[in-house]
């Protein structure tokens, strides 16, 4: 017989996302709806090996829908990855009287509950990551968020470009994930995008657009660099040397994490903390909520953490059909 869970602690790691403090809200809410108590675990995993926790009810939960960044705080554990950690972190729950584990976060984020999840603690994963780059669900908690603030800063960054026609080579995040980069990037109207997935050439994928875009009458030209495709310093040198115009470079860094939700990341964190808490609720357990064609689906975490995403190369074909070409000479 399934043994009914009475208390549940939530937890945030890795990275942070926008919409993290809105999937707390929802786990901790409906946890009370459903005759639960919850525990706020801060720090991710190392604060369950240190015992770093707050009592969640609805009131502490009030008002932080809006807020970025997430009230439980967010780090990474090596110390989670040895098995003394791990102990340590299931003597913490035994302390606290943990019936189970809601965590939030990617895939690291999962690892850990996977580990927690052999050692007896049924756990949920609930995916938040900006870098999309999660294989077991079409969308991930603050994507949308920082999509839009990369778009706003760089939408400003085009009006001094304008002014000056002048080149710029913008550097997004996304670690070792073109996602970001590329919704960006055609959202903006780049002239070109680089990303992980896609090996390029610098002469055809970026110095042919910017001299066809010139021939095009355009002065002005905007390069969007992913992070894990390398150095845009570096690729804004390759550009001088092959061109003669001197970029100017930007790297958004850390502001894309930052900023209240938006409507679409505050509703699917909303969404994926209450159907988390749910499958806990009717018994089910080590799964990662995910999205799939529009709704909510329970994926095991063992099969999630074997998934992968790929980055959706049709994109980029829409993204050199709609930038600016030169006509071909149909006579040829």
């Amino acid at each position: 017989m399934e043994k009914k869970i009475k208390r549940i602690g939530v937890l945030t790691s890795g990275g942070d996302a926008p919409g993290m403090n809105a999937a707390v809200r929802a786990v901790a809410r409906t946890a009370i709806t459903f005759g639960m108590e919850c525990v706020g675990i801060r720090r991710g995993w190392q604060g369950l090996i240190n015992t770093d926790f707050m009592r969640l009810d609805a009131a502490t939960v009030g008002h932080i829908i809006n807020r970025g960044g997430t009230i439980l705080y967010t780090a990474r554990s090596e110390e989670f990855r040895t098995e003394k950690g791990q102990k340590r972190a299931l003597a913490t729950c035994k302390m606290l009287g943990l019936d189970a584990v809601v965590a939030i976060g990617g895939d690291g984020t999962f690892r850990g509950a996977l580990d927690l999840s052999r050692l007896g603690v049924p756990v949920v994963g609930i995916p938040a990551t900006i870098d999309n780059d999660i294989g077991c669900t079409n969308y991930t908690i603050g994507f949308d968020t920082a999509c839009n603030t990369a778009i706003e800063c760089i939408d400003k960054l085009r009006d001094t470009m304008q002014s000056h026609e002048r080149c710029s080579v913008v550097e997004v995040m996304g670690r070792n994930a073109g996602f970001l980069a590329l919704y960006v990037g055609i959202s903006v109207g780049a002239t070109a995008v680089l990303v992980p997935e896609r090996d390029f050439n610098l002469e055809r994928d970026v110095v042919d657009r910017i001299r066809n875009a010139r021939l095009a009458g355009h002065t002005h030209f905007m390069v969007i660099v992913a992070e894990g495709v390398g150095s845009a310093v570096e690729i804004s040198k390759q550009i001088h040397e092959a061109v003669g115009i001197e970029p100017r470079v930007t790297v958004l860094g850390h502001i894309q994490r930052g900023g209240a939700p938006n409507a679409r990341d505050r509703e699917t964190a909303t969404r994926m903390g209450y159907f988390g808490v749910k499958a806990l609720a009717e018994g089910r357990s080590n799964v990662v909520i995910t999205t799939r064609d529009g709704g909510i689906v329970e994926t095991p975490i063992e099969e999630a953490l074997q998934m992968t995403k790929h980055l959706q190369m049709d994109r980029y074909a829409v993204l050199e059909a709609v930038g600016i070409s030169i006509p071909q000479d149909h006579n040829d």
